[in-house]
């Protein structure tokens, strides 16, 4: 079980790749000696933090959207330079390295989640049923790493760094545009509530195909070793 983790590949090629990669090379080559990736682990929580807090403070002011967006960028600096960092200065710890990593970033969803869901412009139970397909899909890969040794967090392009993206765009729109009022069955929605549950739906579709998909090809795998 260790041995595939210590060796596991990582599968990271998304649309905004071409991009992320070269600026993450740029910020590993310049980062003093003193910015480990234990600092950057931590730097990615605060960002974590920072997002949900400014989220939930829109119920104040829609001006703290800028705190949040400000957030995803801190957590982004943090969380996808750790790793990078270690490789660069042959530092790694798979085990930790993976466990402390992962771990944290379960917890940085729901931080963000949260603070979606205490902000004016999302449901609670909405944003929540999108945290159980999200974390059902982390679980997913996880398992899926220890089994087979492959880590891949992107899916038809679209990972962790465009997710960033897209909802920072989303806040700029909000923040100028509003969240919209939407009625449908006699309830009025916001946008940001249609698309928690659009991701919701999306996260347990991918879930439940991954797992018929990958099932039946280690089904194969097993019954041909036996062969």
């Amino acid at each position: 079980m260790y041995k595939g983790l210590v060796n596991h590949r990582r599968e990271t090629v998304s649309v905004l790749s071409i991009i992320e990669k070269p600026l993450i090379n740029w910020f590993v080559a310049r980062l003093p000696k003193y910015i480990t990736p234990d600092v950057l682990t931590i730097i990615g929580i605060i960002g974590a933090i920072i997002t949900g807090l400014g989220y939930s403070m829109t119920y104040f002011h829609k001006d703290y959207i800028w705190l949040a967006t400000f957030g995803l960028f801190v957590n982004w600096f943090g969380d996808s330079l750790d790793g990078s960092v270690a490789r660069y200065r042959q530092i790694e710890r798979p085990r930790y390295g993976f466990f402390i990593d992962h771990t944290l970033d379960s917890i940085s969803m729901i931080l963000v989640g949260v603070g979606v869901g205490l902000s004016p412009y999302a449901r609670l139970d909405f944003v929540l049923f999108a945290l159980v397909g999200y974390l059902l899909m982390s679980i997913f890969v996880y398992i899926k790493t220890m089994i087979i040794g492959v880590f891949s967090i992107t899916y038809f392009g679209f990972g962790p760094t465009e997710a960033r993206v897209f909802i920072a765009i989303g806040n700029t729109l909000v923040y100028f545009f509003g969240a919209g009022e939407i009625p449908l069955f006699g309830e009025v929605y916001t946008i940001l509530d249609l698309f928690a549950l659009f991701f919701a739906v999306l996260m347990l579709f991918l879930f439940i195909l991954s797992v018929i998909v990958d099932g039946r090809k280690l089904k194969a795998i097993d019954e041909k070793g036996k062969e």
